[in-house]
C-alpha cells in the first residue's frame, strides 16, 4: 500500500510494529502464498518484478479432489475430481500461468528493498499508542512519544487492527474449529507446477508447488488433532502425510519447522470510517480454502491506491467521506462474494455427510466436463473478474489518467 501511494506521488508514512530484521528471518512466518497473475502484474508495476520473478513458481494446473480419509493402505479414496489448466485462461491472458507461488520471506525481502529505494518514511519498529480522528486530519501518538499527522490513516495491521478498534468499528465472524498446519516438503519427483487440493472430512490438504520441486503444505485439521501434528516427530508426521498424498505427487520429506494457524472468518462492519480506510485482513479475513486471502487484500490495495491517486489529481481531500465511499463501494461486492464462496466451500467440503458428498462430487465432475465453467474459474483465480483496478492490469499509477 505504501509503495503504491508513493508511486502516486502521495507523501506516505509507514508505521510497522515488527522490526525489519525480524521480518526477514525464515522463521518469522514459514508460509508461502498463492499469488494471482493479476497480483504479480501489480507488483511488476510497483517495481518488484526483478526481485520476485526469479523465486516465483508458476502454477500451471490446479487439481481439486474430494476423498474419504485414508485407510490403512495409504492415499485417500477419491470420489470427485476437477482439473483447471493454464490453457483454460482466455486468449488475452494465455501468456500467463493460473497464478504463482511465493515464499513469504521472499516477498518481505523484495518489499523491504523497494521501500529503501522509495520516498516512504518508515517508522519501525513502532506502534501506535493512541489516535484521534478529527474533521480534517488524523493524529497518532506512538509509544515512544512521537506524533504523526495525516489526512488519512490506512489500517493494514491484520484482524486485530488497532486502527479499526480505535475508530470504533466492530467486526463479525466465527471460528471454524480448524487449524492450518503449514510446512515445506521436498518431493521425490517433479510437480510440474501443479497445485493440489485434497478435500478430507476434517478439512482440505493443499499441496502447493514451490521452486526446486518443493511444495508448501497447508494441512487443515480439527484444532485438537492439529496440535498433535505440530508436536509429533518428523518421522511420524511424514508417515501420516504420505498416507494422504497417495501416488499422485510422489513421497514428501519434511523441510524445516511446522507452523500452526487457527482458521476463522471475520468481516469488519465497514471498510471505512472517519479519516480511515481498511485493507487486507483489517477489513476481512477468510478461510484459506480458496487461496484468496492475500489476493483479496492486494485487490484492496489496487482499488484504494487508484481512488486516492485520482482524487489527488483532481485536487480533492483524499480523506473525505466522498472519496472513501468510492473505495468502499468498489470493493463491497467482490469482498462479500469472495467471503461467501470461501465460507460455503469450507463448510460444504469439511464434512462426511453422504448427501453433501454426493452433491459436491457431482459439482466437481460437472465443472471438470464444462470448458466455459473452467474458463470462468481460471479468470477468478487470476483476479481479473469484475472492474479490475489499473494496477492489477499492470498499469503504474503515475501513468494512469484521472477519471473523466
Amino acid at each position: 500500500m505504501a509503495l503504491a501511494l508513493d508511486q502516486a506521488g502521495l507523501k506516505t508514512i509507514l508505521v510497522d510494529v515488527a522490526a525489519v530484521l525480524d521480518q526477514l528471518e525464515p522463521s518469522f512466518d514459514g508460509r508461502a502464498s498463492a499469488i494471482a497473475y493479476s497480483a504479480l502484474r501489480q507488483w511488476r508495476a510497483l517495481g518488484l518484478a526483478e526481485a520476485l520473478e526469479g523465486v516465483a513458481q508458476p502454477i500451471r494446473r490446479i487439481v481439486v479432489t474430494d476423498g474419504h480419509a485414508p485407510g490403512p493402505g495409504g492415499g485417500a479414496a477419491v470420489t470427485g475430481r476437477m482439473c483447471i489448466q493454464a490453457s483454460d485462461i482466455e486468449d488475452a491472458h494465455r501468456d500467463e500461468p493460473l497464478g504463482w507461488m511465493l515464499e513469504n520471506r521472499h516477498i518481505r525481502m523484495a518489499l523491504d528493498a523497494a521501500l529503501t529505494r522509495s520516498n516512504v518514511t518508515c517508522l519501525r519498529p513502532a506502534s501506535i499508542a493512541a489516535v484521534q480522528f478529527e474533521t480534517n486530519r488524523i493524529e497518532a501518538r506512538l509509544e515512544d512519544g512521537r506524533r504523526v499527522t495525516a489526512r488519512l490513516a490506512i489500517g493494514s495491521e491484520g484482524r486485530k487492527s488497532p486502527l479499526r478498534v480505535a475508530a470504533g468499528l466492530g467486526a463479525n465472524g466465527w471460528s471454524y474449529g480448524q487449524t492450518g498446519v503449514v510446512a515445506t516438503v521436498q518431493l521425490d519427483r517433479p510437480h510440474d507446477g501443479t497445485a493440489w487440493q485434497h478435500f478430507m472430512p476434517s478439512g482440505p490438504l493443499a499441496i502447493l508447488p514451490l521452486t526446486q520441486d518443493r511444495a508448501s503444505l497447508v494441512w487443515t485439521e480439527r484444532t485438537s488433532r492439529a496440535e498433535a501434528l505440530v508436536t509429533i516427530s518428523d518421522a511420524a508426521f511424514e508417515s501420516l502425510l504420505r498416507r494422504r498424498f497417495g501416488d499422485d505427487i510422489g513421497q514428501p520429506s519434511l523441510i524445516g519447522a511446522r507452523f500452526a494457524y487457527p482458521l476463522s472468518l471475520q468481516l469488519s462492519h465497514s471498510s471505512t470510517a472517519k479519516r480511515l480506510a481498511l485493507v487486507g485482513d483489517s477489513a476481512h479475513g477468510v478461510h484459506p480454502i480458496s487461496g484468496q486471502g492475500l489476493n483479496l487484500g492486494l485487490k484492496d490495495v489496487a482499488a484504494l491506491a487508484q481512488v486516492l491517486s485520482d482524487a489527488a489529481k483532481l485536487g480533492e481531500d483524499i480523506g473525505s467521506p466522498l472519496v472513501l465511499d468510492r473505495y468502499a463501494r468498489w470493493r463491497r461486492f467482490d469482498t462479500a462474494g469472495s467471503m461467501l464462496a470461501s465460507d460455503l466451500f469450507a463448510k460444504s467440503f469439511s464434512n462426511n455427510n453422504p448427501l453433501m458428498r454426493l452433491a459436491r462430487d457431482a459439482g466437481l465432475d460437472a465443472v471438470n466436463a464444462m470448458a466455459p465453467l473452467r474458463r470462468l474459474l481460471a479468470r477468478e483465480a487470476g483476479g481479473v473478474t469484475g472492474d479490475a483496478p489499473g494496477l492489477l492490469l499492470g498499469q503504474p499509477l503515475d501513468e494512469a489518467a484521472p477519471p473523466g
